[in-house]
């Protein structure tokens, strides 16, 4: 290669490190003194300058390079020994990481109590492996979002049967037991003689009068009349006993203008609870097969980057048999050395991803604390979506739970509407009651006051019973309320009109979800395919870059850019092929049917046939 034809390619090399120089400006220690900038700008290579600008660029590089040295400290030794030493990797991570010990059973996959947290000293997770289909299946059974709408349904459930008992009349039993005593005392100032209430409230020698007679014959004299009360005379007395009464009662809605609306207000919120019953689960099972398909990336991640350094450390033997041989350079024992390096720390990372993604599973799936869940199944490819674009809208529309469910919103809130306009309607109800009652009331313990007062009405002992019935029709009808009803009904129409904008918004979301997912699911499937020619590509170029490296026709870069295409290529194919999985899992969210009946057993399915299509 002539001089010429070198400049530009030491060029194009060092322009490469040009994010690496700004990386390097920003750690410089504080203290290294800052390069000067030249009285005049050169002009680049490229537009008529010298080599004596990419000296300068050199030399620049090399200061840098001395601060960062004096910050970082020296760099270790590179004895034999250390070319093959991995890195230690974290207790904590390798835990996280062990191989499943067996497959997730039901009974470890119950969740813990709502309340629980973990205790002090926890034994250590064991990893279980699960099934995507059983996942879905545990995510169904174990998720608290799904179990509090179940709840909420069931009692919605109970307040529509509430709001259907008003078309019934209601019958009530009530009775009472009472028991008491008093003391009371009777005085009258004046006597009642002088009001002309005949001769029973005469006094004595008063007339006219009543005559006693004895036996019936005789005239004994005038008396006073039984009823006659003295002047200052009075009774005292103590009185106790027992009163009770019972019977039924019935009262009967016979015109209520209120309450269809209200039972069909009801039954509407119910149908909005179950629809997005079915709407959650269909966004579950998307989060559960996003979280396991990651889960499955991560952990075939890990595979790839083992068998990269694994690679790296078989090169590198190689390049220290050819470095003592004196076949290769000292730069490429170094280079070997930072590409394993570089590799290391990739696994390490894929290992730490690996463990983040079991973690978002376990939380998906809400399983115990004392389970960490792996994946079983192997990445396997998805069939191809049985419809296109257009099959897939009108079907994502038709029965569509998330849609459903506002329309139900609506409805209620309409039917809310005449439910309180009709507390401006007139209401007729239908009321009735019978029943007995019966007392037992003694008197003792007479004082008489005076001249004595009212002792025709005192009884010692007196019992009372009886029965009593009654029927009627209650009219109530609301006829100014200060605009309340009104107003109501305004802001009930205002929540309709604002549900009818947010189907309008729903809508548009599921037609951008669906398009979004089925073109990348169609780009994922094309990106498949020439990720696989270049994986094929990719291993024989590498198989004949590694002989040709060993035979001294290449150099340590191009293995090294060869193994950083198969790398890459693997990685891409990895990707290409879970995003056709994820992708497919979100057009299928759209179209699964769903059962709206918390009490139905939820399929767990993973994949549409053309049939279910419009």
């Amino acid at each position: 290669m002539t001089s010429a034809g070198l400049v530009p390619q030491i060029f194009r090399r060092c322009s490469r490190l040009t994010p690496l120089l700004t990386l390097l400006t920003a750690l410089a220690p504080a203290g290294a003194q800052p390069v000067q900038p030249r009285a005049t700008e050169v002009p680049p290579l490229n537009t008529g300058g010298t080599t004596r600008q990419l000296e300068q660029s050199w030399d620049q590089l090399n200061r840098q390079m001395e601060a960062l040295d004096s910050m970082l400290g020296p760099a270790p030794s590179l004895d034999s020994s250390d070319d093959l030493a991995a890195p230690e990797v974290p207790a904590n991570l390798l835990d996280a990481n062990r191989p499943a010990s067996g497959p997730l059973s039901p009974e470890e996959a119950r969740p813990d109590g709502p309340l629980s947290l973990p205790a002090a000293g926890t034994p250590a997770n064991p990893i279980k492996a699960v099934s995507l289909k059983d996942a879905i299946a545990i995510a169904f059974q174990n998720n608290p979002n799904l179990q509090l709408q179940r709840d909420q349904i069931a009692a919605q459930a109970a307040t529509v049967a509430a709001a259907a008992g008003s078309y019934w009349p209601t019958i009530s039993v009530f009775g009472n037991v009472e028991g008491f005593q008093s003391g009371t005392t009777t005085y009258s100032p004046y006597g009642n003689n002088t009001y002309g209430f005949g001769p029973a409230f005469a006094a004595q020698g008063q007339m006219p009068n009543f005559a006693l007679t004895k036996n019936g014959t005789s005239v004994s004299g005038d008396s006073a009349g039984p009823f006659y009360v003295p002047a200052g005379g009075g009774l005292g007395a103590v009185a106790n006993g027992v009163s009770a009464d019972a019977g039924l009662q019935l009262n009967y809605a016979l015109i209520d203008f209120a309450r269809t609306p209200r039972v069909r207000a009801a039954q509407a919120v119910l149908e909005q609870q179950e629809k997005t019953y079915a709407n959650d689960l269909r966004a579950l099972q998307l989060a559960v097969s996003e979280a396991y398909y990651e889960l499955q990336r991560s952990e075939q991640l890990v595979r790839i980057r083992d068998a990269v350094v694994r690679t790296d450390l078989v090169v590198l033997e190689d390049v220290l048999d050819l470095k003592r041989a004196g076949l290769v350079p000292r730069v490429d024992l170094l280079r070997r050395s930072a590409v394993l390096s570089a590799d290391q720390e990739d696994l390490i990372q894929a290992l730490a991803d690996r463990a983040v993604a079991r973690r978002r599973l376990w939380t998906v799936l809400n399983l115990p604390a004392s389970v960490t869940p792996s994946a079983a199944d192997p990445i396997s490819l998805q069939p191809a979506w049985p419809l296109n674009l257009d099959q897939t809208l009108l079907a994502a529309y038709d029965n569509n739970p998330e849609l459903e469910a506002i329309l139900a919103t609506r409805r209620a809130l309409a039917l809310r509407q005449d439910a309180t306009a009709a507390q401006l309607l007139p209401k007729l109800s239908l009321f009735a009651a019978a029943g007995g009652l019966g007392s037992v009331e003694r008197l003792f313990n007479f004082s008489i006051i005076g001249g004595g007062c009212c002792g025709a009405t005192f009884l010692p002992l007196e019992q009372v019973s009886g029965y009593e019935w009654s029927v009627g029709l209650a009219f109530n009808w609301l006829i100014f309320d200060a605009g309340t009803t009104a107003n109501s009904v305004k802001a009930l129409a205002l929540k309709e009109r604002a549900e009818a904008q947010r189907y309008a918004s729903t809508r548009n979301d599921i037609r951008l979800r669906l398009e979004q997912a089925f073109l990348n699911h169609e780009a994922s499937l094309a990106k498949l395919v020439s990720a696989r020619r270049a994986v094929g590509a990719s291993k024989e170029a590498f198989r004949d870059t590694k002989l040709r490296y060993q035979t001294g026709l290449a150099d340590d870069i191009d293995l090294s850019v060869t193994q950083e295409q198969l790398v890459n290529s693997l990685v891409r194919r990895l990707f290409a092929t879970v995003d056709v999985n994820t992708t497919y899992a979100r057009l299928l969210r759209e179209l699964l049917p769903m059962p709206s009946d918390p009490s139905m057993t939820v399929p767990a399915r993973l994949t549409l046939s053309r049939s279910e299509g419009p």
